[in-house]
């Protein structure tokens, strides 16, 4: 389910609206935003984040009832740039609702809540951070309206802390859906059967949640979706294993110029103490020119160092 083709099948369209609207809510209700009551699918088509990309799509990208937009991703593998790239992707969907004849002021609030399947904060332990524009000192917003408002959510962290029995599913909706997404992990093709058991037993109670479960039992059955979400997967980990590759060609390049300029370094320092040795025993500056193959101003200047 982290894979982002199995979580737009899922969240991302028409049929299953009610489920969606359900599970934004269940994000957003910390943020004391409006309920979100409806929600209108968008196609929105970035540029390339790559240089061999053309194009990027948007996991899943809806308007409400208010004209807010948000958006939600997915990101199975780390690289390193999950900060700047969530900025600019806000920036552009924020920058794409400005059409001609249309004021500043009209501009809504855009939301993006990113979904990682890595830690993007070491230093705090919640699974779920959100981040506003504040002002440093007095932390007062600068808007009344927030128009900027990003999540993490950090599944790790969140399946860690569920292992913990630090999490209460009955008492949050928020951590019954995360646990929905947590279950199926498509690295290691695994179902983790705990998690599983426990979602079952809240979906007696929970109707939507029965619904994304009885959803999700009915693509996976499905070989078109199959074989679409495992070349999807297939995808992210040849991209994840070619940035691991770059990252230790990078440190061997790194250890090699490393020796090159450490023996370099030996060498110059070896020809300068040479020097002052000769300078010492008084040799001609042009024999120690022609036996080091050294400049005169070279020589000058170790030797002014040395008085």
């Amino acid at each position: 389910m982290k894979v982002d083709f199995a979580f737009k099948q899922l969240f991302g369209n028409d049929k299953n609206k009610k489920i969606t609207i359900v599970f934004l809510n269940a994000v957003l209700k910390l943020t004391g935003r409006e309920t979100i009551k409806e929600v209108t699918f968008i196609q929105q088509e970035l540029g390339g984040e790559y240089k061999d990309d053309k194009l990027s799509r948007l996991d899943i990208l809806v308007k409400t009832q208010n004209g807010d937009f948000i958006n939600v991703e997915i990101q199975l593998s780390n690289q390193q740039d999950m900060t700047k790239r969530t900025l600019y992707y806000w920036a552009k969907m924020y920058e794409s609702q400005l059409v001609r004849g249309m004021g500043y002021s009209e501009l809504r609030p855009t939301i993006t809540i990113n979904i990682c399947n890595f830690t993007m904060f070491k230093d705090n332990k919640d699974f779920h951070s959100t981040f506003h524009m504040y002002e440093d000192k007095t932390l007062s917003r600068l808007m009344q309206e927030d128009v900027l408002e990003i999540h993490f959510i950090e599944m790790n962290k969140f399946i860690t802390l569920w292992h913990e029995e630090k999490l209460d599913a009955l008492d949050d909706i928020l951590i019954r859906w995360l646990l929905l997404l947590g279950m199926v992990d498509g690295r290691k093709k695994k179902v983790y059967a705990e998690i599983y058991r426990e979602l079952e037993e809240l979906a007696m109670k929970d109707e939507n949640l029965r619904a994304a479960f009885d959803t999700w039992e009915e693509i996976s059955q499905s070989p078109e979706t199959i074989l679409a979400y495992q070349s999807r997967l297939k995808y992210i980990l040849d991209e994840e294993a070619r940035y691991i590759d770059g990252i230790n060609k990078g440190r061997e390049q790194g250890l090699e110029q490393g020796l090159e300029q450490g023996l370099e370094q030996g060498r110059k320092q070896a020809q300068i103490e040479l020097v002052k040795k000769l300078l010492k025993r008084h040799e001609p500056i042009e024999d120690i020119m022609d036996l080091l193959d050294i400049s005169r101003e070279e020589i000058e200047r170790i030797k002014s160092s040395n008085s």
